[in-house]
């Protein structure tokens, strides 16, 4: 498939998406939406997923002067079409994916693209990078799951500050909240995602997607309910050949070599 807004890389079993409207900041039209969303349907086996930007920006939020993008070009209606038909889908997809996200923030992560930063199991971010919910500025509310997901990974308190006052939040201050995996240097980025993602492609990536779904439906889910999740998980987890592996290596003395089977 070709791809006119973003690029896709697969190669050692990682597959790297990247934001490529540079001259926009990596601003997300639902084409852009749209194709990430494609993109994860066309992994070939890859076991791990880094989203990345091109440039000096990792999403600088919808593309607000794209044709169907939102308010700015079509009032309310307009900005709910473009959610639902195409925002609103492809984080949903990003939640069931049953392998692990890392997203390198190289930059500005604001609106969507903010969501889209965090929407992964391991966030790094560059020392220069900012999460922004700059909707208030603008008259609008949060979306791409923002609401959902700011108040899961930071607490009430300090998701309303983040909506409410609309203010930069930089990277070192979002790591000590743990708004994010970690801050790095930003010469460093890619090298930390990718070492990361090799790490986790060299995994048991059955287990791994089992534990995602898990924590996700853990965040709404009684106690009760998600000690049954990890009991079917496990069972699941427990007939792979990855288990497998992992019981023989541990017999035989010598690291598991995984497979994702």
């Amino acid at each position: 498939m070709t791809y006119e807004t973003i690029r896709l890389d697969i190669a050692d079993n990682v597959a790297t998406i990247t934001l490529n409207r540079p001259e926009r900041l990596n601003a997300m039209a639902p084409q852009m939406a749209d194709e990430i969303s494609a993109a994860l349907d066309q992994l070939n086996g890859a076991r791990v997923v880094l989203i990345t930007g091109e440039g000096r920006a990792f999403c600088s939020g919808a593309d607000l002067s794209a044709r169907g993008a939102g308010a700015a070009v079509s009032g309310g209606q307009g900005a709910y079409s473009s959610l639902t038909k195409s925002y609103n889908p492809l984080m949903l997809k990003l939640a069931k994916l049953n392998v692990p996200i890392i997203t390198a923030i190289n930059g500005p992560a604001a609106g969507v693209g903010c969501s889209l930063a965090l929407a992964s199991d391991f966030a790094i971010a560059g020392k220069s990078a900012y999460f922004l919910q700059a909707f208030v500025n603008i008259g609008l509310v949060p979306d791409g799951g923002a609401s959902w997901m700011l108040s899961r990974l930071v607490g009430k308190a300090r998701a309303t500050e983040m909506m409410l006052l609309g203010e930069k939040i930089p990277a070192d201050k979002a790591a000590d909240w743990g708004l994010i995996y970690k801050s790095v240097d930003d010469a460093e980025l890619m090298t930390e995602a990718k070492a990361l993602a090799t790490r986790l492609a060299n995994g048991p990536t059955v287990a791994i997607g089992i534990m995602r779904q898990n924590i996700a439906a853990a965040l709404d889910a009684d106690y009760a309910t998600a000690l049954l999740r990890e009991a079917e998980g496990q069972k699941i987890a427990g007939d792979s050949n990855d288990a497998r592996e992992g019981a023989i290596a541990f017999l035989q003395k010598r690291k598991a070599e995984f497979k994702g089977q």
